[in-house]
């Protein structure tokens, strides 16, 4: 059962990969200043659904980094990885709604098949395998294990489209047959499928307002279709800009990109870091220093709603201030 409350629950759902990145950081400091700026709680999950990514020292160190730029929370920390009983138990009751299907697609396939939308390079599945018999399932089944996909609307049913207000990128239209077509819900190795994991956590947990990076805008229709066939109801989304490298490229933890491991071990102080991050959406001054708390003080969706470009970073974005 969700839990119901008027008051504003956000989360801080980072991914174990690797030590938080200056993006990682702004997307935290804007959903706890969301939150906390309206009286609210933060649950703190860590999304660690991935094999690869089930790394407790990593985990530690992304707490760490967090509590180290001022931020806290007052539920958790959860690990998905610890979870997978509520999302068999999602799945099953998507099966029993006769709304999922096995899929033998492979990714070269897919990619042969379609071209990716113009918008987040998602390709658009077509349904190769969503008329399947149950022999050739059984034929197919022998030669690989299959994914899990879940149906989505024809483009003529309104169940299928959605039209939502965005809190930093406004007014949004999505057409679920048009912009991803049918979907995955569990990969071919059996790993829960981040769309269904997220919603069926968000839900449980009473989260019911999700900021994150634009990267993740498209997620926000799959995830709302999700969560009313489950019967929940969908939390209201902001998404930020990104904050990229100066050759446009997405900042990377693996990658070590301005990561705050990194940036501390320089002697960079928490106050340079949210100052530059408030400057960069001209809530700072050049070289203003900010705790977390007077982030709070200045914050307001506004303020994101007038730089949604995406913000290029290289060691002068703090550095040189």
């Amino acid at each position: 059962m969700n839990k119901s409350t008027s008051q504003i629950i956000g989360r801080f759902a980072p991914s174990p990969s690797g030590r938080m990145h200056l993006g990682n950081a702004f997307s935290a400091l804007i959903a706890w200043s969301s939150a906390r700026s309206q009286g609210g709680r933060m649950v703190m999950r860590i999304e660690d659904l991935d094999p690869r990514t089930q790394d407790p020292q990593k985990a530690r160190l992304v707490l760490d980094d967090l509590r180290w730029l001022g931020l806290d929370w007052d539920e958790g920390p959860y690990y998905q990885s610890e979870r997978q009983n509520y999302y068999l138990d999602a799945i099953a009751r998507l099966d029993n709604k006769g709304l999922t299907y096995p899929c033998f697609c492979t990714r070269s396939e897919l990619h042969a098949a379609s071209a990716p939308h113009a918008s987040d390079g998602t390709y658009i599945y077509q349904g190769t395998c969503r008329h399947l018999n149950a022999q050739e399932i059984a034929e197919k089944s022998l030669q690989r294990p299959p994914a899990k996909r879940l149906v989505v609307p024809e483009r003529s049913d309104p169940n299928g489209t959605f039209d939502y207000d965005d809190l930093g990128y406004g007014h949004q239209h999505e057409i679920l047959a048009d912009d991803c077509g049918d979907f995955l819900i569990r990969r071919s190795d059996g790993v829960i499928a981040y769309q269904l994991a997220v919603v069926v956590d968000d839900s449980l947990m009473g989260v019911n307002e999700v900021v994150r990076g634009h990267d993740l805008l498209a997620s926000s229709a799959r995830q709302s279709y999700i969560a009313r066939l489950l019967g929940f109801e969908p939390p209201r989304y902001g998404h930020v800009p990104l904050l990229v490298a100066p050759d446009g490229r997405r900042l990377s933890k693996r990658d070590g990109d301005l990561d705050l491991g990194a940036l501390r071990a320089r002697g960079i102080h928490p106050e340079q870091v949210i100052g530059s991050l408030a400057h960069a959406i001209d809530l700072a001054e050049a070289g203003e220093e900010l705790t977390a708390t007077q982030f709070v003080e200045r914050f307001s969706w506004e303020a994101i709603r007038m730089h949604v470009a995406d913000v290029a970073v290289d060691d002068s974005f703090i550095l040189g201030r």
